[in-house]
C-alpha cells in the first residue's frame, strides 16, 4: 500500500525534493556570501592584532576617557566659579553727564553708576560748582538705594547701566 501510494505520488515527491534541493542550494550560497563578508570584515577589524592587542587598545581607551572625564569636571567648575565672579563684579557702567544750573555753565556735573550682575554696587556724582567740586557715593542693592535718595541724573545713570549691552553689529545700524 505505501508503495502503490510512492508510485502514484512518484512524480511530485520527486518534483518536491528537487525544489527543496534548489532551495537548499541557493541558501548554502546566499549563507557562504555572507560568511566571506564577515571574514572580510573581520580582517578589516583585526588587521594585525592579536587579541591580547585589542584588549590594550580598549583599556587604554577606557583610561583616556576618565582623563577626559576629570579634565570636563574641572573646566565645568571653572567656569562656575568665573560666572560666579562675573555676577560680583562691576560690569554694568552708566554715565550721565549733565548741568546742575539753568543756563549757567556747561555739562561739567556727572553721575556715574557702577554695577555687578544683581544690579548691586555704587553711583557717585560730582557737582561742579564755581566754589568748588563735590563727589557724593550712594549705595546700590538690586537697582535701588535704600539709604540715600536718589536725583533724576543717578536714576538715569543706573537705568542706562541696566540696559542690556548692544553687541557691535547692532551698534551700527542705530548709528
Amino acid at each position: 500500500m505505501f508503495l502503490d501510494l510512492v508510485k502514484d505520488y512518484s512524480e511530485i515527491i520527486i518534483l518536491t525534493l528537487g525544489v527543496g534541493i534548489f532551495v537548499l542550494l541557493f541558501w548554502n550560497i546566499w549563507l557562504q556570501t555572507e560568511i566571506g563578508n564577515l571574514k572580510k570584515k573581520n580582517q578589516a577589524i583585526f588587521a594585525g592584532k592579536k587579541g591580547k592587542d585589542l584588549e590594550e587598545v580598549i583599556l587604554d581607551q577606557v583610561k583616556n576617557l576618565k582623563i577626559l572625564d576629570k579634565d570636563i569636571q574641572e573646566l565645568y567648575e571653572i567656569s562656575n566659579q568665573i560666572n560666579q565672579l562675573a555676577l560680583r563684579s562691576v560690569h554694568k557702567v552708566g554715565i550721565i553727564r549733565y548741568n546742575p544750573f539753568k543756563e549757567v555753565g556747561g555739562n561739567q556735573s556727572f553721575a556715574i553708576a557702577l554695577l555687578n550682575g544683581k544690579d548691586n554696587g555704587i553711583v557717585i556724582s560730582s557737582l561742579f560748582t564755581r566754589e568748588g567740586t563735590r563727589v557724593y557715593s550712594k549705595d546700590i542693592k538690586s537697582g535701588i538705594s535704600e539709604k540715600y535718595p536718589l536725583t533724576d541724573e543717578e536714576k538715569e545713570a543706573i537705568k542706562m547701566a541696566q540696559k542690556p549691552v548692544r553687541s557691535g553689529s547692532e551698534l551700527k545700524k542705530i548709528n
